[in-house]
């Protein structure tokens, strides 16, 4: 229907109905419904606004449940799938974890080379301050990944 109103003045409008296989009935309503949107289309772009300014506050972080939940605590009355389903219809959407909570962050490179082994596996050391190895694992605690 864009596609139509947007080469309207260049072509005849029945003409690109025709060839597109719309009927009139289809693209006039469109064009009335566009010019008067009904009660539910007002109401949820002023809930639009509302969400915007939830999603904004928490920094893009607040999903559609979350957005709900604030618009309850907010006194507003709607439900969670018209939020999720208006948050969808502009893109918006909360963060999340790649690979939930337990998994791990970070993601191997695969055409990175590997560090050098200096030790060459072997590691017993002759005395003490000889030989350093380390392990960097990751270890999820209550506070957060150690």
């Amino acid at each position: 229907m864009r596609f139509i109103d947007q080469h309207r003045d260049r072509y005849a409008v029945a003409l690109l109905l025709r060839v597109l296989n719309i009927g009139e009935s289809t693209y006039y309503q469109w064009i009335r419904q566009a010019e008067r949107p009904c009660d539910r289309d007002l109401v949820d772009l002023g809930l639009l606004s509302n969400i915007h300014e939830i999603w904004e506050a928490s920094g893009h972080t607040y999903g559609a449940d979350r957005v709900h939940q604030q618009l309850r605590r907010d006194g507003i009355r709607v439900g969670r799938k018209r939020v999720e389903r208006l948050m969808a219809a502009q893109g918006w959407q909360g963060a999340y974890l790649r690979r939930g909570w337990r998994g791990g962050s970070t993601r191997q490179d695969p055409a990175a080379t590997p560090a050098p082994d200096l030790v060459n596996r072997d590691f017993t050391a002759t005395g003490p301050n000889r030989l350093w190895v380390a392990d960097a694992t990751r270890i999820p605690c209550g506070e957060g990944v150690f």
